[in-house]
């Protein structure tokens, strides 16, 4: 569940009218030591969520139960070593975080901040081993990828992390293909190596710019015991006149789940187009879902691998859901106030297969305000508070409030 990520990746088939790049990465190694970097992070995030008709929790002491409120703050650090000079250069990753309770009191756990069975607090350390050729990338060990079919969530106070083998190549100009395989992935409140219990998911693909305003994208995946999946995006953005430009975005998901799974297919697809005007930005989309099922994800994938237009506190990805969205953008940075921004987005859908048919409704208002500091001591720290009022009728019963609140501090030390 997240903001939307607007003009995701785009992939490639490309052959002829693509260019070899003219020189490699690994030539221009300077060395191990010297093509370091070690960045900070420091959070606070508060999170209220109630959910009206109390389905979050169930039934506690006789009384269903659907509030939750979760304040707390995490610190993470993450080093990347340059590659070493010569044909083959190896380096190595290294991540560490820690997360502490502020403010959950009794009864009012539940929105997955904090370890269950850890007590309150939290440290986490791994790291990867590095080989780089020309401009191809080897990773072996604990990564967080960003994917469209494998996307690590950092919707909390840490972010998750998988354990396995990436191979990421960039050889050609425009064009960027991945191919790995993961078989153990550690959730955002655990700090066990494969606290999520994931089996295999091995993903493949691509994406490729044609040109400054137009990309496409493809990728695949096959998630043991779960299901197999396939990924598509394209992105042109035509310029009008000046400070004025209309984007297009478009992408689909085809998802065919096993049989210990429950079986079935289902098709998500979205359209978006955005107009953006000076500091204005108004967008527009459309959502659809067809097949035997709703879209599932988050089981071994990570909770942010879902790519598409209206996805916000709902993902908007029943069964036969179809939703609509019109959203407004703005950047106070040409009123005199750089690093404001504002969105607020209006999500309403119908035809949700429910078990007395396709009558189901539901619909979101969603609205988010930041501030990122522009300079000074405090440059770059950022405030940001989000919200989201969630309603349908009888036969979904999701109604729900949410809060989220962050600030975030980063730092570069080399």
């Amino acid at each position: 569940m997240q903001v939307m990520k607007w003009s995701v990746i785009a992939l490639a088939v490309a052959a002829g009218t693509t260019q070899i790049a003219m020189a490699s990465d690994q030539s221009e190694s300077k060395g191990f030591v010297e093509d370091s970097s070690l960045s900070l992070l420091a959070r606070s995030m508060y999170y209220n969520r109630d959910a009206r008709n109390g389905a979050d929790r169930g039934v506690v002491n006789g009384k269903r139960v659907g509030y939750s409120e979760e304040w707390g703050g995490s610190a993470r650090a993450i080093f990347e070593s340059g590659f070493t000079q010569g044909t083959v250069g190896v380096g190595v990753n290294a991540y560490a975080g820690t997360l502490f309770q502020l403010d959950t009191g009794s009864g009012r756990r539940g929105l997955g901040m904090f370890p269950e069975n850890e007590g309150k607090d939290l440290t986490i350390a791994n790291a990867a081993v590095k080989a780089r050729i020309s401009n191809t990338v080897l990773t072996y060990g604990s990564q967080m990828p960003g994917l469209p079919v494998l996307a690590a969530d950092d919707g909390r106070l840490l972010p998750e992390t998988f354990e396995g083998t990436m191979i990421t190549s960039t050889e050609i100009e425009g064009l960027e293909l991945n191919a790995g395989r993961f078989t153990a992935q550690n959730s955002m409140n655990q700090s066990g190596s494969d606290s999520f219990g994931l089996k295999s998911i091995d993903v493949a693909g691509g994406s490729y710019a044609f040109s400054d305003d137009f990309s496409a994208a493809l990728y695949w995946s096959d998630l043991e015991d779960f299901y197999e999946r396939k990924y598509a995006n394209l992105n042109y953005n035509l310029s009008l006149a000046e400070e004025q430009s209309l984007n297009f975005d478009f992408n689909i998901y085809k998802s065919d789940y096993d049989r210990q799974f429950g079986g079935g297919d289902n098709t998500i697809w979205s359209l978006a187009a955005k107009y953006t005007t000076g500091a204005h930005g108004f967008i527009f989309a459309h959502q659809r879902n067809t097949g035997d099922r709703g879209f599932d994800y988050g089981y071994g994938d990570g909770g942010g691998s879902i790519f598409v237009a209206n996805s916000f506190l709902s993902d908007f990805n029943l069964e036969d859901q179809r939703s609509w969205q019109a959203s407004y953008e703005l950047d106070m940075a040409t009123f005199g106030v750089p690093g404001l921004s504002f969105k607020t987005a209006y999500i309403w859908s119908d035809n949700i297969a429910t078990g007395a048919g396709d009558d189901g409704k539901e619909h979101e208002f969603f609205n988010q305000v930041k501030y990122v500091v522009q300079e000074g001591a405090a440059k770059d720290l950022s405030f940001r508070v989000r919200s989201s009022v969630l309603r349908s009728n009888s036969e979904v019963g999701t109604d729900t409030n949410e809060v989220r609140a962050y600030i975030e501090y980063p730092l570069s030390v080399l």
